[in-house]
């Protein structure tokens, strides 16, 4: 944990005390190695049911209800099913990578969660008469270590997308590539917040500093940021552009099947279990007890409860991605773009400057009060320069486009046959609106009115004739 030393009225953090760690006999290692790979496994086996069910409970289906009770071994038979197909090795693909290319993706999305913490970082428990932490290990700098573990799983779909030869995997691993290197942004710099908050990189000394208030409270802000960046981190939807089968057939893993198939199915599932386990820990507190609980029960925080509290956590967030993935269509690949560098970014880069601010101003030993009237100076002075920057460039879009209209061209799109978009310049011509219902029925009463009034007028002539 880190200390806080005061020097000539300023707070300066001093270096994490990871003694604990490192300590523990070689056997208790690599029994927390196994019991880590196992809590990924049987995770991702209860997510993929979980998933089809939930998702089948939103639409009104049945979902899986065959394999064991409840359909609760669906997920089993899938894998069984999955090894027992014929392995398939495409002639044109890059044999050596084709063949790397799932092992890299499955292989350090395990890596992740050595740092995550299960529960306090003191000798809390006893595994068979050993006192150790519910943490395989610790990094002054782990936060940095996931988002390097994370960086090299995507290569798996850059590569599998790159060596099978054929287009559509192409245009996947294209995709993932700029899919990362956007939202990788806006998640690190939702980091940088926490990391000025808590004076640390380390998992356990971020979850500590958050005893008294959750960082999701103190800093929502980075929380919805990260939030919508991990779904794109996870190639989840609606922003599973890698894979959209509506227009890429299947994406990057379109000619793979077998067991190389079911490692990247395998991959996106501990994703998804990793950036939820970090979300946990950056900003929902990590092991410790939601406030009602802990306030009432002093041994909430103790003994072999944080799992627990920690596994409900991290399902909760798994539950957000089948929720998600039951709701929203996908979006457009420029609207997803579009998302991630012109709004996450530039949020994330103010929110973090604001969070500095802050920071810097409580570290001086400003009052809250002075620190709110800075903060709020800001922010009006933000929202003020913000209003007419939108109102100087509408006002130049609108004469831009009445130049546009005044000089465009009006052209037939059928006119070769079948319908072709505008070239720049042309215009299409406008679009024939139906009437209004009221407008119609007017105009039918009005005309009935006439035509009966002529038709009277016509009798009354041949009758004084």
């Amino acid at each position: 944990m880190s200390t806080s030393v005061l020097t000539a009225g300023t707070t300066v953090l001093a270096e994490e005390d990871l003694s604990m760690f490192g300590t523990d006999p070689w056997w208790l290692i690599g029994l927390k190695a196994v019991f880590c790979f196992a809590f990924l496994m049987l995770t991702v086996l209860i997510s993929i049911v979980m998933e089809r069910k939930v998702v089948a409970w939103m639409q009104l289906r049945i979902g899986p209800n065959r394999h064991g009770p409840w359909g609760m071994l669906q997920s089993l038979a899938d894998g069984i099913k999955l090894m027992l197909k014929e392995d398939v090795n495409v002639r044109a693909a890059d044999k050596a990578v084709y063949i790397l290319a799932p092992i890299v993706g499955a292989i350090p999305a395990f890596m992740a969660i050595a740092v995550i913490p299960f529960g306090p970082p003191g000798n809390e428990v006893s595994i068979f008469g050993t006192r150790t932490a519910m943490q395989l290990t610790d990094l002054p700098v782990a936060i940095l270590y996931i988002l390097a573990t994370a960086s090299i799983a995507a290569y798996g779909t850059v590569l599998a997308g790159w060596s099978s030869g054929s287009t559509y995997p192409l245009l996947g691993g294209v995709r993932a590539t700029a899919q990362v290197i956007s939202y990788e942004v806006a998640m690190g710099l939702s980091f940088a917040a926490v990391f000025l908050y808590s004076g640390s990189m380390s998992t356990s000394t971020i979850v500590g500093a958050q005893g008294d208030t959750w960082f999701a409270v103190l800093l929502p802000v980075s929380f919805l940021i990260y939030m919508v960046a991990m779904v794109g981190e996870a190639h989840r939807a609606p922003f599973d552009m890698p894979e959209s089968e509506g227009d890429l057939v299947g994406g990057f893993n379109t000619e793979y099947s077998s067991i190389k198939f079911a490692m990247f199915m395998l991959a996106e599932y501990i994703h998804m279990v990793t950036v939820s386990a970090l979300a946990v820990t950056l900003f929902l507190g990590g092991w410790r007890a939601p406030a009602p609980i802990s306030t009432y029960w002093e041994g909430a925080n103790h003994g072999w409860w944080p799992l627990l509290w920690f596994v409900v956590k991290v399902n909760l967030l798994l539950f957000l991605f089948v929720w998600l993935r039951g709701t929203l269509p996908r979006v457009r690949y420029d609207q997803f773009m579009k998302l991630g560098w012109k709004v996450l970014i530039p949020v994330s880069l103010v929110w973090l400057m604001l969070v500095a601010t802050v920071r810097a101003l409580r570290n001086e030993g400003r009052e809250f009060g002075d620190i709110v009237l800075w903060v709020a100076g800001a922010a009006l002075v933000l929202l003020l320069l913000s209003f007419v920057y939108d109102a100087v460039r509408g006002r130049a879009e609108g004469k831009t486009e009445e130049k546009d209209a005044a000089g465009a061209e009006t052209f037939d799109p059928t006119a070769g046959g079948y319908p072709v978009p505008p070239l720049p310049g042309q215009t299409l011509p406008p679009v024939p609106r139906r009437r209004p219902r009221h407008e119609r029925e007017t105009a039918g009463v009005a005309a009935g009115a006439d035509g009966e009034s002529s038709e009277t007028g016509k009798a009354r002539e041949a009758d004084d004739a």
